[in-house]
C-alpha cells in the first residue's frame, strides 16, 4: 500500500459483503488497521482474524462525541508515522461518519497522503427493505440524536442512530406531536445480517422496541404540519364548493374575526406568560386560534399563487429576509444596548426601505383607535418626541381632564377634548408598560362578568332590573364584585 492512510467503509454487515480489493487490503499484514468501533459485525470478524486497534476506549473517557472523533483522528495520524494505516468505519466512509472528515483534515495538515474507499452504505439496504426509491419521490435522512427543529415530515424519512432507549423515546415524543399514534413506523435493525429485523409497528408501539447500535426507523408520513396544511388547503380550494368561491375580499372578514379570536385567547393567558404557566388550558385555546389565523395566511397565499404572483414559501422567505435585514445587531456587526435602541433602528430601517415621507406613514387607519394611538406615540418616541416619565403624563392627563370639564356643556368641542383625554391616557398606559387596548379589553370583560352576576342575583331575588332603583342596583353591583372576588358565588338562597 503506497498511500499513508486508506479510509475504508466496512459496509452494513459482515466481511463477506466487502469487495475483494477491500478485503485484501484489510488482510495485508504490513498495514496497521484502526477501526472506529468493534461494535459492528465486519469489525468484530476482522479483529478475530488479525490485530486491530479500536477507538472504543475513547468513548468511555472523552467528554463527548466530538472529542471522541478528534481523538480517533489523532490516533490514526500518529499510527501513520510508523507506516501505512487503514482506518475502517461501519457502513460507507462518507455517510454519517463524522470522524472521517476529521481524519482527512488531520492527515492533510500532517502532510500525509489519504485515499477513501467509501464502501456500501446501510442506506442501500434500507431502500431494499422498504421498497422506497430515494430519487423518485425524494427522501430525507435524519440523525435520531439531533433531529432538526422544526421537524418537517413531508417526505419518506429515515431516522438513523436510534441506538439507545432515551434516543428512541425522544424521537417518538417528537413524532407524536404531529403524527397519529397509529402511524406505521418500520423498524430496521441489523440489516444485512441473518438475524436482521424488519418490522412495522404503530407509533405508539415503537417506544417499546429494544434498540441497538444499528437500529434505524423508516416512515412515509401522512400529510402533517406546515406542508400538510398547505397541501390540504390547496385540495380544498380545488374540490370544496365553498373554498372555490372565495376571493381575497370575501376572506377579509374571516381574517379580522380570526385576529380578534386570537387576541381573546391571548388575553386569557396569565400576565406572566410565557413564564410560570402551570395551566395548559389557556394555551390550548391559543394553539387553536393561531392555527385558524395561520390558515388565513396560507389561504391568501394560495389565491395569490393562482394569480401567478407568489406562493406561501415566498411569503415565509420574504419575512425571513426582512427579519435578518432589520436585525443587523444579530445578523451583522451593529451594536445596540437596549430594546428601545432596537425599536428605533427598526423604524429607521423600515422608513428607508419603504421610502416613507413621514415617520407616521404606514400606520393603518383601520386599526382599533387605542392601538393606533399607541402606535403613533411609539413612532414619535423613536426620535425623542415623548414624555420623560409617568409623572409628566399624569400631569398631562389632569390638564386634558380640566379642559374637558371646561367644555362639557359645549357639544361642538367636548368630543375633541374627550379624544385628547383618551389620547393622553393611552400615553400614560404606554409609560406604565401597559397595553391600553388589552387593559381596556379586560375592563370590558370585567364589567360584563360583574353585570352578569348582578343579573343572577336579581333573578335569584325575584327582581326585575328595570324595577330597581339606582341605589339598589349599586348594592347588587357591590355584592357581585364581592362574590367574584371570593371565587365561586355563594348559595343564592
Amino acid at each position: 500500500m503506497t498511500t499513508d492512510i486508506l479510509v475504508v467503509g466496512l459496509g452494513p454487515a459482515g466481511l463477506d459483503r466487502l469487495p475483494p480489493a477491500t478485503r485484501a487490503a484489510l488482510d495485508d499484514a504490513e498495514t496497521t488497521v484502526v477501526v472506529r468501533t468493534l461494535h459492528h459485525p465486519a469489525a468484530a470478524e476482522l479483529a478475530e482474524a488479525r490485530a486491530v486497534t479500536s477507538g472504543d476506549d475513547l468513548y468511555d473517557t472523552a467528554a463527548g462525541f466530538d472529542a471522541v472523533y478528534l481523538a480517533i483522528a489523532a490516533r490514526v495520524v500518529a499510527a501513520a508515522g510508523d507506516g501505512p494505516v487503514i482506518y475502517a468505519v461501519p457502513g460507507s466512509a462518507m455517510v454519517g461518519e463524522r470522524s472521517v472528515p476529521l481524519v482527512l483534515a488531520a492527515a492533510t495538515a500532517a502532510g500525509l497522503s489519504v485515499e477513501v474507499w467509501a464502501g456500501e452504505s446501510f442506506l442501500d439496504l434500507v431502500w431494499l427493505a422498504t421498497g422506497c426509491d430515494p430519487i423518485a419521490g425524494g427522501t430525507q435522512v435524519l440523525d435520531g440524536r439531533a433531529l432538526p427543529d422544526p421537524l418537517q415530515l413531508h417526505l419518506p424519512t429515515v431516522m438513523t442512530q436510534v441506538d439507545r432507549a432515551e434516543v428512541l423515546a425522544d424521537v417518538v415524543a417528537v413524532l407524536g406531536r404531529v403524527l397519529p399514534e397509529d402511524t406505521p413506523i418500520m423498524v430496521l435493525d441489523r440489516l444485512g445480517e441473518p438475524d436482521q429485523v424488519i418490522v412495522t409497528l404503530g407509533l405508539h408501539e415503537v417506544a417499546r422496541y429494544p434498540v441497538g447500535p444499528r437500529t434505524s426507523l423508516f416512515l412515509d408520513p401522512p400529510a402533517n404540519g406546515w406542508y400538510g396544511l398547505v397541501s390540504t388547503n390547496r385540495r380544498l380550494r380545488a374540490e370544496c364548493p365553498w373554498d372555490r368561491e372565495q376571493t381575497h375580499h370575501t376572506l377579509v372578514n374571516h381574517l379580522i374575526e380570526e385576529v380578534y379570536e386570537t387576541v381573546d385567547a391571548l388575553a386569557a393567558l396569565p400576565a406572566t406568560a410565557p413564564g410560570a404557566v402551570d395551566d395548559p388550558v389557556p394555551y390550548a385555546a391559543v394553539e387553536e386560534e393561531l392555527g385558524d389565523l395561520l390558515l388565513q395566511t396560507v389561504f391568501h397565499a394560495t389565491l395569490a399563487e393562482e394569480a401567478g404572483m407568489f406562493g406561501v414559501e415566498e411569503v415565509a422567505e420574504g419575512i425571513r429576509r426582512k427579519l435578518v435585514r432589520r436585525h443587523p445587531h444579530v445578523f451583522g456587526d451593529t451594536a445596540v444596548n437596549d430594546a428601545a435602541t432596537v425599536l428605533a433602528r427598526w423604524e429607521s430601517l423600515k422608513t428607508a426601505e419603504k421610502q416613507r415621507q413621514s415617520l407616521l406613514d404606514g400606520i393603518p387607519r383601520a386599526m382599533p383607535a387605542l392601538s393606533r394611538a399607541d402606535k403613533l406615540q411609539r413612532r414619535a418616541a423613536t426620535v425623542g418626541f415623548d414624555w420623560k416619565d409617568p409623572a409628566e403624563v399624569l400631569a398631562k392627563v389632569a390638564e386634558e381632564l380640566g379642559e374637558l370639564e371646561a367644555v362639557v356643556d359645549d357639544p361642538l368641542r367636548r368630543g375633541d377634548e374627550l379624544g385628547d383625554l383618551l389620547f393622553s391616557v393611552v400615553n400614560l398606559a404606554r409609560h406604565l408598560s401597559v397595553d391600553a387596548e388589552l387593559a381596556f379589553r379586560r375592563a370590558n370583560d370585567s364589567f360584563e362578568t360583574r353585570f352578569r352576576r348582578l343579573e343572577e342575583l336579581a333573578t335569584a331575588a325575584g327582581d326585575q332590573l328595570e324595577a330597581l332603583s339606582l341605589a339598589q342596583l349599586d348594592a347588587l353591583w357591590d355584592r357581585a364584585k364581592l362574590d367574584l372576588a371570593q371565587g365561586a358565588p355563594p348559595d343564592e338562597t
